[in-house]
């Protein structure tokens, strides 16, 4: 009788510590999985407490850039690049949650002091201080984490879909087909035969102004963070003493100039390469900030005071933002500028570190979403509208549509510009006007190389902000 009310203690406990599960599975099968998060929370956690330092030698990054170091890195080991338009495997969406919690549960405990008002028994009211979330992390941190399950919940959502699918790398029907870029280690989609149907079609791009929207807001909250953080002082030492010298003389002077048109400047740079562009953004962030420290030290004795007028360096750096803010809407998949890779580096705050990295790769893999979406878009066009060369089912001309054609193209290289123009003037009026025709070309070629660029553009800055996604203005969003 003891011997039984022992077994069934022991059975008692058993199911206790398995939640009140069936005493047929053994006791360490359902809590094998708490200990190993508790294991992992503590590798995690202690890394960013030791700043990467695993010497323990206090050589370690600050706080802040261990965090954002680690949120970076915790996103690129579970999304990786994604490659296809597919659903998360639960267990890397499960990890994704799991970590990303563990790594924004430090924002709670981010708070700063506000006035509250607390009744006492008597019905007294008095005004005491109370601690809440920091501000910037209270707004943008759930805004943040609904930009992300969006994210999610759309790859998710092409779990149903059978209209594309994506061929091999070695499929011989695939090559050159379906590609925009160079990116030959990624997948090529591949649609029907006569393209996706129209419903397929209008749910594609309901996903793709969805994740459109998530990319937008998570770039304006990331300039908007990076805005905030303080210029290193290392990185003011290593400017030049003005911005001439930091943009060069031509860029100089098109930015100075009376006339100044964002879209015709952009124009005339070389942007064929990422580096150029790169390039180009360093020298504009650059010089901005040697104008604000200049206008900054305009009443005070400083190397970095100016002769120029603060309406000029103003108006300076108001185009030099605009050019910034169409560069960064232009090509968004461009690598971080010396300045913000300065400011990440050298940022002290806990707070903007996890929202800078966190905003950062939500606008990447919302990059990457909008890239593969395309891609699926640019095979259908490919499917419905194929080029001249590889149409199928075309008749074969018969021997009148051949001569005609023939007798077309005959007259085609037969005629003159003035006909192809449709001037419609006969051979003796050519003759007669070749001359003085000649002499006015030059005369125009002549006044429009001394012409000032067309700054009808300049004018309608609305137009920009409508373009780029209506932002506000480049200042605020820089």
């Amino acid at each position: 009788m003891v011997r039984v009310v022992e077994e069934e203690k022991e059975n008692s406990k058993g199911m206790s510590e398995n939640g009140g599960g069936s005493t047929n599975s053994p006791p360490k099968a359902a809590s094998d999985k708490h200990p190993s998060d508790i294991a992992m929370m503590k590798e995690r956690f202690a890394k960013l407490l030791l700043g990467e330092d695993m010497s323990g030698g206090g050589k370690g990054v600050s706080s802040a850039l261990a965090l954002s170091n680690a949120i970076t890195n915790t996103a690129a080991s579970v999304f990786g690049e994604i490659k296809k338009l597919e659903p998360m495997p639960p267990e890397r969406k499960a990890r994704w949650r799991k970590e990303i919690d563990w790594l924004l549960s430090v924002t709670d405990y981010i708070v700063e002091l506000v006035p509250s008002k607390q009744k006492l028994k008597d019905g007294t009211v008095m005004e005491i201080m109370v601690t809440r979330q920091r501000n910037d992390l209270h707004m943008d941190i759930p805004a943040l984490r609904k930009l992300d399950g969006m994210l999610v919940a759309c790859l998710d959502s092409f779990k149903d879909q059978n209209e594309f699918y994506y061929a091999s790398k070695d499929d011989p029907d695939s090559k050159g087909k379906g590609r925009k870029d160079d990116k030959w280690w990624l997948p090529i989609p591949k649609v029907p035969p006569n393209g996706l149907s129209e419903a397929s079609k209008k749910w594609i791009q309901s996903q793709k102004e969805s994740v459109n929207q998530v990319h937008k807001a998570a770039m304006a909250i990331n300039a908007q963070v990076l805005a905030e953080m303080e210029i290193p002082e290392s990185y003011i030492e290593s400017l030049p003493k003005n911005g001439r010298a930091s943009l060069g003389d031509s860029i100089y002077r098109c930015i100075t100039d009376e006339y100044f048109d964002p879209d015709y400047f952009l124009t005339s740079m070389d942007l064929a390469s990422e580096h150029k562009i790169l390039d180009l953004k360093d020298r504009i962030e650059a010089s901005v900030v040697i104008w604000k420290r200049k206008m900054n030290a305009k009443n005070e004795k400083s190397t970095w005071s100016s002769a120029v007028s603060i309406e000029k360096r103003e108006l300076f750096e108001e185009r030099a933002e605009t050019i910034l803010l169409i560069l960064k809407h232009r090509f968004p998949g461009i690598p971080q500028s010396s300045l913000d890779i300065s400011k990440i580096q050298y940022n002290r705050d806990v707070g903007h570190a996890i929202l800078e990295s966190y905003s950062r790769i939500i606008e990447s893999l919302a990059f990457t979403v909008l890239s593969r979406i395309e891609d699926v878009l640019h095979a259908d066009e490919l499917a419905t509208n194929p080029p001249e060369g590889e149409k199928k089912g075309c008749s074969t001309p018969t021997e009148s549509e051949e001569g005609g054609e023939r007798a077309s193209a005959d007259r085609t290289t037969s005629m003159t510009l003035l006909d192809f123009m449709g001037w419609g003037l006969d051979q003796a009026d050519c003759d007669m006007k070749k001359e003085s025709s000649e002499e006015s070309l030059a005369k125009e070629d002549d006044m429009a190389a001394n012409k000032p660029p067309d700054i009808a553009a300049a004018n309608k800055k609305g137009t920009y902000v409508e373009t780029i996604g209506g932002f506000g203005s480049p200042i605020a969003r820089h």
